[in-house]
């Protein structure tokens, strides 16, 4: 732990601008980025008594060793910049509303040539008007599904629609009248993108106007006496009034709004926000986080606005660059920079609490929808009472959350305590990293290494290793695999930690120490762990000790096996029991568990690969774009193998001495030996 002072800059130093800090710790990993309209006040209020600060501020200030700041013009660049960096560094003790789910949305290209309607995760896109989030996918495909009887616009993939132009004929959605055909030309561009723009209107809450337009078409068919034009005009209303019904309308001045309240604890928060448009919930989020400083309310809504809104998409300008001739679109109308932004913010965003430095996020959010935006807290009426609704989700999810918690969280620190306790380590294991091998019959060798971080798994930390051997040709047995993966794994942490140039067996770089000098980030093997469990017996255990010392690296390792969920200790002749109940049993095996999940999705994935791979692979110096040339003349491998040499020689990029190496390989009996000379270098 370092002492702030050490660190403290002078107060002289540090200018009275607006600007965004940051503090890093002594391996440069950035831990916290702040923003403020005085630099000077906000930084010496951190330099004060400590007694007098939050237990967590202390905690950043003690794991810092250095504070950086950049100096912007105005307030608003500040916050941009401010999450910016924290998008970028991650830091441990910012607040990140993250939420635990990724929500489907209704998604249509308007950036396209011809729009598309589809249900996408995916990150926002510039010229792609979104409609969301839904809580689930069937319930995007049953609208979409009614709105296409009304608005036919293609839903196929890019890959679809250029076969079906090439082809000259729709798909199946094109013959049940499903989709207008703009792939077979049955529309013109003009008239499909006007489909498009009726479908976003109606998902932007204009349906009046198309139910009234439908209506008189019904009404002048039945007089006509054409009365099957006006059952389907009949169906296509009833499809509307469908779609319409699913969503209550809860403000009744056809209100475009997003609805967000907040309930904090003592130590998380939880927030729920409605997206209304029309008058109309279109979806609904929910976050809970933990309160890692002294934060109040105001200042965690202003974090979560600037969160939700750095992730929408920007307020349209004229595209850059020439498109694609299939995917260019016509110049944007007045219309469309009007509302293409305005599905992502509204132009009312009502809040359980003004955030902090309200008028600075409202100048921002201007900016990005290209028209005004207006931040208030309702007081009374229809708006406050939904805000009440939405205040009362967020209670629920806050229970619920701190119910889980207490278990999860008694139990973890439990576990720990007890491994601490039973295999003498001086503290509880803080990070815990678990490796097994899989593997067929001895081939296609993968190790997994999987990261448990306060008695949890941390996903992102997860690396998985194709196993080498000699020459490629894989180890003979699982515990030569292991001795191969904890060496690559811990030489690749002693470089970081050295700070030696040049790169390891995977042609990653390494340089500059555990930090990466270009972004900020921790580099991928720059933490060491407290405890190494290997999936095995003493064997194992006893490999994966004398690799660790082979390399110098003092680690705690152990091994869990499987017969009796015994853990054996390196050099130990009898293993060590754990109750069945144990806490710290439950964490092995959910550890030992997860690594042999994690390693047999790897080795599917390429067992999987390799079982696709052709019969011209094997041949050397047969590269992707020379068997491509060789497929595109014969038209299969069956009628290359037909050919003769000469024949072969004719392709464009193949010699004569390559052809012959050709014919042979694809005339080699199976059970025949390789040829060592014409093994791939």
């Amino acid at each position: 732990m370092a002492d702030p002072a050490t660190y403290r800059p002078r107060t002289g130093e540090i200018p009275t601008s607006p600007g965004v800090y940051r503090f890093s710790d002594p391996q440069g990993r950035v831990v916290y980025v702040g923003k403020a309209k005085n630099l000077r006040n906000r930084l010496t209020s951190y330099f004060q008594d400590p007694a007098n600060l939050h237990p967590r501020t202390q905690q950043m200030l003690q794991s810092a060793a250095r504070v950086q700041w950049t100096v912007v013009n105005t307030e608003v660049e500040a916050l941009a910049l401010e999450f910016t960096w924290i998008k970028e560094f991650d830091p441990r003790f910012n607040v990140m509303f993250k939420d635990d789910k990724s929500y489907p949305y209704l998604a249509v290209t308007m950036g396209e040539r011809y729009p598309r309607a589809h249900v996408t995760r995916q990150a926002k896109r510039p010229g792609t008007r979104y409609y969301g989030p839904y809580t689930q996918v069937w319930a995007i495909r049953e609208t979409i599904e009614q709105l296409l009887r009304v608005f036919p616009v293609r839903t196929c993939a890019p890959g679809v629609f250029q076969r079906a132009r090439a082809q000259g004929r729709p798909c199946l959605l094109g013959y049940i009248d499903r989709c207008s055909a703009p792939c077979a030309d049955r529309i013109d561009e003009a008239g499909h993108r006007a489909l498009a723009e009726g479908l976003c209107d109606f998902m932007e809450g204009r349906a009046g106007p198309f139910i009234r337009e439908l209506e008189e078409k019904m009404r002048g068919a039945s007089a006509s006496l054409d009365f099957e034009a006006a059952a389907r005009y009949r169906d296509d209303i009833a499809a509307l009034r469908t779609v319409l019904e699913r969503n209550a309308v809860v403000l009744d001045d056809g209100t475009d709004a997003d609805v967000f309240a907040l309930v904090a604890g003592d130590l998380d928060a939880a927030v729920h926000v409605f997206h209304v448009r029309g008058g109309r919930v279109r979806g609904t989020r929910g976050w809970v986080v933990d309160r890692v400083d002294d934060a109040g309310e105001p200042e965690l809504m202003a974090r979560l606005l600037e969160q939700v809104y750095s992730q929408m998409p920007p307020h349209p300008h004229p595209r850059r660059g020439r498109p694609r001739d299939d995917e260019r679109a016509p110049a944007a109308s007045v219309d469309d920079v009007a509302h293409t932004p305005t599905s992502a913010i509204p132009r009312e965003i009502l809040v359980s609490v003004e955030p902090e430095d309200a008028p600075t996020i409202a100048r921002w959010l201007t900016g990005l929808r290209g028209a005004a935006t207006r931040i208030r807290v309702p007081r009374r009426g229809a708006k406050a009472a939904l805000l009440g609704t939405v205040a009362e989700n967020a209670r629920q999810a806050l229970a619920l959350h701190q119910t889980r918690r207490a278990g999860d969280l008694t139990e973890r620190s439990k576990a720990l305590e007890q491994l601490a306790e039973e295999l003498d380590l001086p503290a509880p294991p803080l990070r815990i990293e678990c490796y097994d091998v899989s593997h067929t019959g001895g081939a296609l060798q993968v190790a997994s290494m999987v990261v448990f971080e306060d008695g949890a798994p941390r996903k992102d930390a997860y690396r998985s290793f194709n196993i080498r051997g000699v020459d490629g040709a894989g180890t003979p047995d699982d515990t030569s695999a292991m001795t191969e993966v904890l060496c690559r794994r811990f030489s690749r942490l002693l470089a970081e930690e050295a700070g030696l140039d040049g790169e390891d067996e995977d042609g990653v770089a390494y340089d500059s120490g555990p930090v990466d000098a270009s972004t900020g980030r921790p580099r991928r093997f720059s933490y060491r762990p407290d405890l190494v469990v290997v999936d095995g017996g003493l064997p194992q255990v006893n490999a994966a000790r004398a690799a660790l010392d082979d390399i110098g690296v003092d680690v705690p390792v152990v091994g869990l096996a499987k017969r009796l969920e015994e853990v054996w200790i390196p050099a130990e002749e009898f293993p060590l029991i754990l109750p069945r109940t144990s806490a710290a049993l439950y964490l092995l095996q959910y550890l030992r568990d997860e690594s042999h999940r994690f390693a047999i999705t790897k080795h599917r994935t390429r067992r999987g690969r390799a079982q696709t791979r052709s019969a011209l692979d094997s041949v050397p110096g047969l590269g992707p774009s020379r068997q491509a040339a060789l497929l595109k003349r014969f038209g299969s491998v069956k009628r290359l193998r037909e050919a003769d040499a000469d024949a072969i020689a004719q392709t464009p990029g193949i010699g004569p001495v390559l052809a012959a190496q050709i014919h042979q390989s694809l005339h080699r009996d199976p059970s025949d030996p390789p040829n060592p000379e014409e093994a791939p270098a």
